[in-house]
C-alpha cells in the first residue's frame, strides 16, 4: 500500500484526507468521475478554472498539437508566435487602454508582478517615495510573500513573520445591512471613504498602489456595493495611487462580461488574471497593464533590461495554445453571453434557500454565489465542512471556505444542471444538526 504521507497536498487538512482520501481519475464536461466509481457534479469549475467544463476538445487538441511541435522554449531573450498571438487576444477584450501583457504561471505569480510593476512604475517617474501597498480585509491574492501581506485572510498569514508592510481598508461584507441581496447590494458605497482615512494616515505621497479583487472570490464571494469600486478609483487617481484590480476569479466571464473592470465600469492601473485564461488546463497567468505603466517604466529606464523580472515558463508555448484555443471558444460559443443570459435563473434558484435558521446570508452576482452559515455552537467553520462533505458523498462538489459555501459552475451549466445543485444543498442542510 502507498504511503500516502509521501504528498503534502495544498490548503488541505492532510491527516483526514490520508485517512479517507477523495480521488478523481476522469473529468468531462460538468463532471468528475472518482477511483470508486462515482460521478461527481461540478459546481465550483475546478477551482473557479474550468470555466468550458472539463477536457474541452479544442483545448485538449490545441495542447497535443503544440505538444507535438515545441513543448518549451526560454522565455528571456527568445520569444514564440504563440505568446504574442495570445497577448493580442487577450487586450481586444480588456478594457481600452490595457494593452500590455506579461505572462506569469499562477494567479500568484500575477500577483507578485503587478506589486512589482507598481512599485517600479513610481520609482521610474519619480515617485521614490511611493512605496506602500494597501490591501483590503477578507481580500486573497494569492501564497507567496507579497500576495498573503496584501491579502487579508488572517489564517493565511498567522504561521509567517517578516511579512511586507503594509496596511488595509476594511471589508466590503456587510450582513447587518445588506443579507440576501440579490445581485449587487445597495448599501455600503460609502465604505470607500475608509480609503481616504487611510491616505490621511500615512500620505498619499508614500502609497504606492491598492490592490483588491473588484469580487472577493476565496473569502466568500464578497460583492462590491453600487458606487464602491467607483468611488475608490476616483479617490486613487485623485491621490496618484495605481488600483490594481485582481481579477483572477473574476475575469473571462464569470459575471457576464469579460471581465468584472468591464461589467462595473471600472478600468484599473493593472489587472490580473489566471484560471479561466487556459481553462485550468495548463498553468498560466497574465498581468495586463496600462499605457501609462508600461510607458512609465520603459520609457524611463536607464538599463537595456527595463523590468528586472520574469518566470522560466512565461509565455509557455502550450500554455499560450490552451489559451488561444480557450479565448476563441468563449467567444465561439458565446460563452460570456450565456452566463449573462443565466445568471437571473442562478440568482432565482439559489435564493429559494432562503429560509432555513442556519443560513445568515445568500449572495450571487453572474455565475458565483454563496450560502453563508452561522457558526455551529459558536465555532467557526464546522458546519460549512460538514455541508461540503455531505454533498460530496451526494454527487456534488462545492467549495468550502470557513462557514461559506461557495459555488461558481462552468459556463456551459444547465438549468437542470442548476436544479440538482441547489436541491441538493437543500437535503444536506436539512438535515444538519
Amino acid at each position: 500500500m502507498i504511503d500516502r504521507k509521501v504528498l503534502w497536498k495544498p490548503f488541505t487538512a492532510n491527516r483526514e484526507f490520508n485517512a479517507d482520501p477523495r480521488i478523481f481519475v476522469k473529468s468531462d464536461g460538468m463532471y468528475y468521475y472518482t477511483n470508486k466509481g462515482e460521478k461527481i457534479l461540478d459546481a465550483v469549475s475546478g477551482l473557479w478554472c474550468c470555466n468550458l467544463g472539463n477536457n474541452h476538445p479544442k483545448v485538449v487538441e490545441a495542447i497535443k498539437e503544440q505538444a507535438e511541435t515545441m513543448y518549451y522554449n526560454t522565455s528571456f531573450q527568445i520569444g514564440n508566435d504563440l505568446e504574442l498571438e495570445l497577448a493580442n487576444e487577450l487586450v481586444s477584450i480588456t478594457p481600452e487602454a490595457l494593452n500590455h501583457v506579461f505572462f506569469t504561471n499562477s494567479g500568484s505569480e500575477s500577483v507578485e508582478s503587478a506589486l512589482k510593476m507598481a512599485l517600479a512604475y513610481h520609482k521610474a517617474v519619480g515617485n521614490g517615495t511611493k512605496t506602500m501597498i494597501l490591501g483590503r480585509e477578507h481580500s486573497y491574492h494569492g501564497v507567496n510573500f507579497g500576495g498573503i501581506s496584501v491579502g487579508g485572510l488572517t489564517n493565511n498569514k498567522r504561521h509567517y513573520n517578516n511579512l511586507l508592510k503594509v496596511a488595509h481598508i476594511p471589508t466590503i461584507l456587510d450582513i447587518k445591512n445588506n443579507a440576501f441581496s440579490k445581485g449587487i447590494p445597495e448599501h455600503g458605497a460609502n465604505k470607500a471613504e475608509a480609503l481616504l482615512d487611510t491616505i490621511n494616515i500615512y500620505g498619499a505621497e508614500n502609497i504606492a498602489a491598492l490592490i483588491m479583487e473588484p469580487v472577493a472570490g476565496s473569502a466568500g464571494v464578497h460583492i462590491p456595493p453600487k458606487g464602491y469600486l467607483q468611488r475608490v478609483s476616483q479617490i486613487c487617481k485623485e491621490n496618484d495611487i495605481l488600483l490594481i484590480f485582481d481579477e483572477v476569479i473574476t475575469g473571462f466571464g464569470r459575471l457576464g462580461e469579460a471581465f468584472a473592470s468591464t461589467k462595473f465600469g471600472v478600468t484599473p492601473d493593472i489587472m490580473t488574471m489566471a484560471k479561466g485564461l487556459t481553462n485550468g488546463a495548463i498553468p498560466m497567468g497574465a498581468v495586463v497593464a496600462s499605457d501609462k505603466i508600461y510607458d512609465g517604466i520603459v520609457d524611463n529606464c536607464k538599463t537595456p533590461i527595463e523590468f528586472f523580472h520574469g518566470y522560466t515558463y512565461s509565455g509557455h508555448p502550450i500554455a499560450s495554445a490552451a489559451g488561444i484555443a480557450t479565448l476563441k471558444a468563449y467567444k465561439e460559443e458565446n460563452l460570456f453571453e450565456k452566463v449573462a443570459n443565466i445568471a437571473s435563473y442562478w440568482q432565482e434558484q439559489l435564493h429559494t434557500l432562503k429560509g432555513s435558521d442556519k443560513i445568515i446570508d445568500i449572495r450571487n452576482l453572474g455565475l458565483v454565489g454563496a450560502i453563508h452559515f452561522g457558526a455551529e455552537n459558536g465555532v467557526a467553520g464546522v458546519r460549512g465542512d460538514k455541508v461540503f462533505k455531505e454533498c460530496y458523498k451526494k454527487g456534488l462538489l462545492v467549495r468550502v471556505s470557513g462557514d461559506i459555501i461557495a459555488l461558481s459552475p462552468a459556463f456551459i451549466v444547465s438549468k437542470e444542471d442548476i436544479q440538482t445543485i441547489v436541491t441538493t444543498l437543500k437535503e444536506v442542510i436539512e438535515n444538519l444538526d
